[in-house]
């Protein structure tokens, strides 16, 4: 299961699928990845947009793609994206056909 890719997942709903107190598992995050929910959940949902542009045999849009890796905000996206490839998606897409 993959619970990133809902758009609205939130830290309570997390931590109620793995059993765990919202507040330990934001605790958890913080310290464990130095980063906060939203942006351990912001890597998950780039891996995926990662993946999907990168597959060659994939002619889904990058607006698609950026919604079914979870995100729901174009500048959100294109944001993380940068940031964790130094590229924008059109560039990282077009670097792997």
């Amino acid at each position: 299961v993959r619970p990133y890719l809902n758009p609205n997942l939130t830290v309570d709903q997390l931590a109620r699928q793995l059993s765990v107190p919202a507040r330990e598992l934001s605790r958890t995050i913080n310290l464990g990845f130095g980063q906060n929910f939203f942006e351990f959940v912001s890597g998950y949902r780039v891996e995926e947009a990662k993946r999907r542009l990168g597959d060659a045999t994939n002619a889904a849009s990058i607006l698609a793609i950026m919604y079914d890796a979870g995100f729901n905000s174009k500048s959100v996206f294109n944001t993380a994206f940068k940031k964790a490839t130094g590229q924008t998606p059109s560039q990282y897409r077009a670097a792997r056909s």
